[in-house]
């Protein structure tokens, strides 16, 4: 079912679910949403499953023109949206008619927007995931970010017979400041006592050379024992690797599946997916937790999500 013709793609908007898991030791990365949240929310605003497929956008939006009625929900960064270019909620339920047209401004708070379509966006099946790797090519739309006069497909379903929206407390906010939790990395032992510290005191800025495989940093060079290079091992979305230069690099969803930098931390996993919406000049501090901890978060995480579709009020 044709849903959507791309009259605008945007800055660099994909296709993502949740993930393609169980291949990394194929070289294979994880891919999939860079905040996991925002799109799981927005399939609960339309009544679809937490991994179904949506179009994540990063700063600038596209402009769709709907080929059929259908219904959507778009989450994630701030983009005031419109469609008919009158201004429609964020985080909620949306009617679309055949002929409207949906349009995005630049985001004015965090970097990434997800956009559900009721029933989910019907692209190719990769290695049981849709998201799209544009680095190998494959997954989502012919393994690209979105061109002018692509058309987007979606699932036949039925209309979702409540109109929903998310509890302001439970929408996030997002600011130019990140608080990121971290357990102490593999190689923590490669880093002076000193090195450590300047990691978990220190503010970090977000540099240009940010995207969905990596964040450099920029801020207090991190010092290290003695070489800076390891025999390349495995690599997560949430590792800290920190080079030679000092400069820590934040490795997100797009990364390759190893690397050969120490690595003093890794991030847990809800504060990866905040970390999804951290765009340049953005600031990061690091904070120290343990592994049951950080094991205790994901718990408390992966419920959240789970019961996402229980929480959402209906719309006035």
């Amino acid at each position: 079912m044709k849903v959507f013709n791309v009259t605008k793609p945007g800055f660099f908007t994909t296709v993502q679910d949740l993930g393609r898991y169980g291949h990394l030791k194929y070289g294979v990365p994880v891919s999939g949403a860079m905040d996991t949240f925002s799109l799981a929310a927005a399939n609960a605003l339309v009544g679809n499953k937490p991994n179904d497929a949506c179009l994540e956008t990063t700063i600038i939006g596209p402009e769709l023109l709907a080929l059929t009625e259908t219904q959507v929900a778009i989450t994630g960064a701030a983009v005031s949206p419109k469609i008919n270019g009158q201004d429609v909620s964020m985080w909620q339920t949306l009617n679309v008619k055949e002929g409207d047209v949906v349009s995005f401004s630049k985001t004015e708070s965090g970097c990434r927007t997800y956009i559900a379509v009721r029933g989910g966006i019907n692209t190719p099946l990769v290695l049981g995931s849709r998201s799209t790797y544009v680095r190998g090519g494959f997954g989502g739309i012919n393994g690209r970010q979105l061109r002018t006069g692509d058309i987007i497909e979606g699932f036949e379903a039925e209309p979702f017979d409540t109109m929903c929206k998310m509890p302001q407390e439970l929408a996030p906010k997002f600011a130019h400041r990140f608080q990121a939790h971290a357990v102490l990395g593999p190689q923590v032992d490669m880093f002076t006592e000193e090195g450590v510290d300047t990691f978990f005191s220190s503010e970090y800025k977000v540099t240009p050379e940010a995207d969905r495989m990596g964040y450099r940093l920029e801020g207090p060079l991190i010092e290290h024992k003695g070489k800076a290079d390891i025999v390349s091992d495995a690599l997560l979305p949430g590792s800290v690797q920190v080079p030679k230069n000092g400069k820590p690099i934040v490795i997100m969803r797009d990364a390759q599946t190893t690397g050969g930098y120490p690595k003093i931390a890794v991030i847990v996993t809800p504060d990866v997916s905040l970390l999804g919406q951290a765009k340049p000049d953005d600031v990061v501090k690091f904070s120290e937790v343990t592994v049951s901890q950080a094991q205790e978060r994901l718990h408390e995480y992966s419920t959240f999500i789970n019961g996402l579709s229980r929480m959402l009020v209906k719309a006035a």
